[in-house]
């Protein structure tokens, strides 16, 4: 059974840093890309940034480009997301999600998800 574990949500004031982590595991996990997305309270899932596990290529959102950075590390499996500059409108629990589709921006693209983690951003 494919895994995906979310860590390193937390409170921050506007402008500060997180940098979330999300595991992967599974016997027979294999996907060609991971994205992570967010999800604010009343609001639909939005997508945030992805990468393909291989060449590192990455794709973002507007409302975060030039202030989050995905990245990966294969070896262990594992997917960051460095978000910089944070804002209160970027309060959301975040998801981790794998996808067998490059440049895959909705959720049904996407075949597992983790748990998610909440990030707070204070005015």
């Amino acid at each position: 059974q494919v895994q995906l574990v979310e860590s390193g949500g937390g409170l921050v004031q506007a402008g500060g840093s997180l940098r979330l982590s999300c595991a992967a595991s599974g016997g027979t996990f294999s996907s060609y890309a991971m994205g992570w997305f967010r999800q604010a309270p009343g609001k639909e899932r939005e997508f945030v940034a992805a990468i393909i596990w291989s060449r590192g290529y990455t794709y973002y959102a507007d409302s975060v480009k030039g202030r989050f950075t995905i990245s990966r590390d294969n070896a262990k499996n594992t997917v960051s997301l460095q978000m910089n500059s944070l804002k209160p409108e970027d309060t959301a629990v975040y998801y981790c999600a794998s996808t067998n589709l490059w440049v895959a921006t909705w959720p049904h693209e996407y075949d597992y998800w983790g748990q998610g983690t909440q990030v707070t951003v204070s005015s």
